[in-house]
């Protein structure tokens, strides 16, 4: 069942052999603005749901500070011409290196969620909620990741509306 399904049809499916209903269900907080959505979430106690709604959030997150940092690369350095050019800065322009703390965060959660010897504990679940409440908390006297993260709170506004929902996400995670 696609996240962005209407309720009526996850609830129709709910049940039936196979069918797992979204953790996250995302919906357009303002009809003029599709990229700004809200989140709604059902927690289950699971270590490993706990950490799979974590890990959907952070994709979301993580996705829209590219977008944001894309902007300004392009406003302030030179446009993108392509999806493959896009990547290639990502991957390895400075422009984009504080990113990759996020990018590998999320790395971690996933793999802590789908590893299977030792199965993932609530211990873990709640030390990987800690650190992902840890790093996303800007600042402006740090270095690295949290400056560069306070500077895009300033200056874009859906960044801020992304954090928000993600500081949801963190808030009804908590153990």
């Amino acid at each position: 069942v696609l996240i962005d399904d209407p309720p009526q049809r996850r609830n129709h499916l709910r049940g039936q052999p196979r069918v797992e209903t979204g953790i996250l269900h995302i919906y357009p907080m303002y009809p003029r603005c599709p990229r700004i959505r809200a989140t709604m979430i059902g927690v289950s106690d699971s270590p490993h749901q706990r950490l799979a709604t974590l890990s959907a959030a952070l994709l979301r997150f993580h996705k829209s500070l590219l977008d944001s940092e894309r902007a300004a690369y392009e406003r302030d350095v030179a446009r993108i011409t392509s999806t493959g050019q896009y990547l290639q800065l990502v991957l390895g322009d400075p422009w984009f290196a504080w990113l990759r703390e996020i990018s590998q965060f999320i790395v971690l959660v996933d793999e802590a969620r789908d590893a299977d010897d030792p199965p993932v504990t609530a211990a873990d679940a709640d030390r990987l909620i800690g650190e992902a409440r840890a790093l996303l908390s800007p600042s402006e006297n740090a270095g690295g990741f949290h400056r560069r993260y306070y500077e895009v709170l300033q200056r874009d506004p859906a960044a801020v509306l992304a954090h928000g929902a993600m500081m949801q996400v963190l808030a009804q995670l908590k153990a």
